[in-house]
């Protein structure tokens, strides 16, 4: 019986080509975490200008005009520097990263 030999040799293959797959998976890095956390807070602003690099109706960026250079009010987080490591923790267990 010579097949038996490669039905466990089949088999063998399938099973490791599956736990390396699962391996292989990670998670987001840290940068990806702040780019995705800023883009969240970008996203549930109201106004038009979060960030000084964002755009106003008209196409202009909205540098000093933005609600992240002026004090009090929103304050969107619109650069990495402004994401902290306990938000990028959090970030993984809420979305389970």
């Amino acid at each position: 019986m010579p097949m038996k030999p490669l039905i466990r040799f089949v088999v063998l293959a399938l099973a490791l080509a599956v736990v390396w797959g699962q391996s292989n998976k990670t998670g987001k890095t840290d940068e990806e975490i702040r780019q995705a956390i800023i883009q969240e807070s970008i996203a549930t602003y109201r106004g038009n200008c979060p960030c000084p690099y964002s755009r106003d109706r008209a196409g202009r960026e909205c540098g000093r005009r933005s609600a992240y250079s002026k004090p009090g009010g929103a304050s969107p987080l619109c650069y990495p520097k402004d994401v902290t490591q306990k938000m990028v923790d959090e970030y993984r267990k809420r979305t389970k990263q």
